[in-house]
């Protein structure tokens, strides 16, 4: 089986410019009360990347299923010899 990637190119996109921005904001507001709205927006596109490869999860599972129906119903229909 060939490997494959955790995440797709875009998320890790995602977590690196938010990952900068954070890091980039605390070095220029220090550790003051607007970091807490900073970390915020951080977790949130962390929560977003994270819910994304879950849909992706899912998505690949109801394909597979709706491939082995479909596998059914065209055998189901071929006749016997």
């Amino acid at each position: 089986m060939p490997h494959r990637a955790v995440l797709d190119v875009g998320s890790y996109l995602t977590i690196a410019a938010t990952l900068v921005l954070f890091v980039v904001a605390l070095l220029a507001k220090g550790l003051t009360h607007d970091m807490l709205l900073e970390a915020g927006v951080f977790l949130v596109s962390v929560k977003l990347v994270i819910m994304s490869y879950s849909n992706k999860l899912v998505t690949e599972e109801v394909r597979a299923e709706l491939r082995d129906i479909r596998a059914l119903l065209e055998s189901s229909r071929s006749p016997a010899p």
